[in-house]
């Protein structure tokens, strides 16, 4: 699978959930480029926006999309790496602010 298959997949599922690829598609396709480089690499999705330990188990919370995702877009209108936003972000609504990481320092330190 290539990023722009992963894209049309990934749309008609997250998009009814109210999840939207950035307007930055350029952006976005190199963030599924790592997401695919992850699954060859790790045997899941990683986000590509953070550093993956390997361990599955470790990692579970930043499988994409991860678990961090939902608060983020509600707070800010963006998960941490940008690739899921809300329609008012895409829209210019809300103002675009940088997305704290919310991961544990304790999953980061392997």
């Amino acid at each position: 699978m290539n990023a722009e298959q992963l894209y049309e997949q990934l749309k008609k599922v997250q998009e009814p959930k109210g999840y939207f690829f950035s307007n930055d598609k350029k952006q976005v396709l190199e963030l599924l480029e790592g997401l695919i480089a992850n699954k060859d690499r790790y045997g899941y999705m990683a986000c590509p926006c953070r550093l993956a330990s390997g361990d599955r188990e470790n990692d579970k919370d930043i499988v994409c999309p991860c678990v961090y995702r939902t608060p983020d877009v509600a707070e800010f209108g963006s998960c941490y790496c940008n690739l899921y936003v809300s329609k008012e972000w895409n829209e210019g609504k809300i103002e675009k602010q940088y997305v704290p990481e919310r991961r544990p320092p304790e999953k980061i330190m392997f």
